[in-house]
């Protein structure tokens, strides 16, 4: 069986959605698959069941159709770094920061990092879709881009081109993209889908014909935006989220720090009916919150002063509202942050807001765990990110609450307790039941959407 590769012809496309909806659909049909990114840019990850960290897309995907995670659907992922370089994970582990400039330079020596995690899948499953990354055919970069034209080329992929006619100009994207491929790779396109089409679809019968018959390319189909609140890879992407807040009881703000990591551990709130959530950008919103929290981040330090800076750390440090601190933020919140082997900073020594007792030092060697915990007397499943080093995975004093582990609001129990303290009409919600519900509407959506069968035809 043929391998898949999905291509977008321009950034943000929705390549992970789609490409997560295919890797479902096939396994729906009895297809042993797997999901891949050869390199992914994001500040978003999660652990795996055999260690290392990931793109959450790949682990979101995996998980959702049942197979261990593993780094091999992710062996390269960059994270923000400082100045003009990028901290560098390898098959789920970091190896520290690099020069961007070099690690271009440098590309060919991953390569073989990319080719063998690709075959060790390829030894397990049938099938592997492979996601691509921004757009393919970047002339200047082609002969350094990992995600697209390395992996189609080195496995002979067979490949979908997704076209966000949202953006506009969809005719011209779907033209150039193709014909600007290599010809073997153009030989291997089995068709388009046009993706986040809003209004009556019949409109667009003609430009079904347009492409089909003028560019020789087969239409799979033609995708109505559906919101998707699960799988977040990036801030853009989660600033897309749709909410209802007719029958909100709490209003929630998340502070967007700059270098804001694992926007995933908000999914549970953005579904949450009883809860507005929103992102805070200027201090002066934060009054109009119930709960205030200071998320993860990928710069804690640079964050930190950040606060600072726009005021925010003053106001949260005297605020009487319910504040909460994961990873990053929960660094933020001790006293004193240490950084004597220089991880993120050249300060040795960084003062906190002072809201809980104790420092923090950060260490060279990264914490990367999955487990069950018990915190503020509840247990739960989450996991650990963190360079930042510190007695307690969990603090708890008066209204604030702080801790290293993420995943915290998948547990219902623990957002009943905090939420209801705060508003003690706040029922909560099963978010299990939810996140399945979601996925089998959303890929129901696709898969009503374009042709499966034929997408199937063409990988045999």
């Amino acid at each position: 069986m043929n391998h898949l590769s999905i291509f977008g012809t321009s950034s943000d496309a929705g390549k992970s959605t789609l490409s997560f909806a295919i890797t479902y659909l096939l396994h729906e049909r009895g297809i042993s698959v797997a999901p891949f990114k050869a390199q992914n840019v994001s500040n978003n990850s999660q652990v795996t069941d055999a260690g290392g960290e990931v793109a959450i897309p790949q682990y979101f995907a995996a998980e959702a159709i049942g197979i261990k995670t593993t780094p091999d659907i992710n062996p390269i992922l960059l994270k923000s770094g400082s100045y003009n370089s990028a901290h560098l994970i390898i098959n789920g582990k970091s190896v520290g920061e690099k020069d961007v400039l070099s690690y271009y330079k440098d590309i060919n020596t991953l390569k073989p990092v990319a080719k063998k995690a690709f075959e060790n899948l390829s030894q397990k499953y049938e099938c592997i879709v492979a996601e691509g990354a921004g757009s393919p055919v970047e002339l200047n970069l082609m002969e350094k881009d990992l995600s697209n034209i390395y992996i189609a080329d080195e496995f002979n992929t067979k490949i979908i081109l997704v076209a966000d006619i949202e953006r506009g100009g969809v005719f011209a994207s779907i033209w150039g993209v193709y014909n600007l491929l290599p010809k073997k790779l153009r030989k291997n396109v089995i068709g388009v889908i046009i993706n986040k089409f809003r209004g009556d679809a019949s409109l667009f019968d003609e430009g079904i014909k347009i492409i089909e018959k003028d560019f020789g390319l087969k239409v799979l189909g033609v995708v109505p935006y559906k919101s998707f609140n699960l799988g977040f890879e990036d801030s853009q992407s989660i600033m897309g989220y749709v909410q209802d807040t007719k029958k909100a009881k709490l209003k929630v703000g998340v502070i967007k720090l700059p270098h804001i990591s694992n926007f995933t551990d908000f999914e549970p709130l953005v579904a949450d009916a009883e809860i507005e959530l929103v992102f805070i950008q200027n201090v002066n919103e934060l009054p109009s919150c119930d709960a205030i929290i200071l998320p993860g981040s990928k710069r804690v330090v640079d964050d930190l002063i950040y606060l600072r800076k726009k005021g925010f750390a003053k106001y949260i440090k005297n605020t009487k509202t319910t504040v909460i601190g994961i990873c990053g933020g929960y660094e933020m919140m001790s006293q004193y942050i240490f950084d004597y082997e220089a991880v993120e900073t050249n300060k040795v020594m960084t003062k906190g807001l002072g809201i809980f007792k104790g420092s923090v030092e950060f260490k060279k060697k990264k914490i990367v765990k999955k487990s069950k915990y018990k915190i503020f007397d509840i247990k739960i499943k989450g996991y650990e990110i963190h360079n930042g080093v510190c007695k307690d995975i969990y603090k708890q004093k008066k209204s604030c609450y702080g801790t290293f582990i993420h995943g915290l609001f998948d547990n219902d129990e623990i957002r009943y307790k905090i939420f209801n303290k705060i508003n003690p009409k706040y029922k909560g919600y099963n978010f299990k039941r939810y996140k399945r519900k979601s996925i089998e509407d959303f890929t129901s959506h696709i898969d009503k959407h374009i042709d499966i069968n034929y997408i199937l035809e063409r990988l045999h």
